[in-house]
């Protein structure tokens, strides 16, 4: 980059599920002008590939730690390689793999793997309700986080292939198969086979239990 510095990476707040929402036809361009000093392009791949990252770091269910450190290494390298990558169309392949592996790394050097659960974060409710809407509320909000704590419940009880594809691809923006090829290590032609034997084993337990 110009300025022979490497950019920010201080993005670590970016939630899960939220980012920039970057078309992947872009990132070739985005790619070229962040190496060319753009600091707006910069931010636009952090911003949009972060989900993406993020969900390779939480697929391995590393300490929340651990994984800001896998994050913050993942965009250190990034930027280390940015004018250097082959194909900066596939960055988000780049990305991912690169993620997987510093992901492994950290599991292999850990005497033990501590599994964290993300808090169930529910909608704070109006001021200016009725106490009686606010207890028929209430007892919906319970019923849903039951429902819900079942339905993680399951999911737990998958292998741990299925876990890692689910997690993965429950980003947002959804990964382009190459990428989740990239992040797991499974062929392409067989992630999408994958993914509906591991919706139907979920949903199975789901039927069995009662879990609706």
């Amino acid at each position: 980059m110009r300025s022979g510095t490497l950019p920010s990476t201080a993005y670590d707040d970016v939630p899960y599920t939220r980012g920039g929402a970057v078309d992947r036809t872009e990132v070739g361009v985005l790619v070229r002008s962040a190496v060319d000093g753009d600091a707006a392009a910069w931010k636009a791949l952090v911003e949009g590939m972060s989900p993406l990252v993020w969900s390779v770091v939480r697929a391995h269910r590393l300490s929340d730690a651990d994984g800001h450190e896998v994050y913050q290494t993942v965009w250190f390298r990034f930027a280390q390689h940015l004018g250097r990558l082959r194909e900066p169309d596939k960055a988000g392949a780049w990305l991912a793999s690169t993620a997987r592996h510093e992901c492994l790394k950290v599991l292999k050097g850990l005497t033990r793997l501590t599994l964290t659960d993300d808090p169930l974060v529910l909608d704070r409710a109006s001021e200016e309700r009725t106490p009686e809407q606010s207890l028929i509320d209430a007892e919906e909000e319970a019923d849903q986080a039951e429902r819900v704590r079942r339905l993680w419940q399951e999911f737990e009880e998958l292998g741990e292939r299925c876990r890692q594809l689910l997690r993965v691809l429950i980003a947002s923006p959804p990964p382009s198969y190459l990428e989740v090829s990239a992040a797991l290590g499974i062929a392409v032609g067989s992630i999408g086979p994958l993914r509906q034997r591991c919706l139907r084993r979920l949903r199975a337990r789901m039927d069995a239990r009662g879990t609706v």
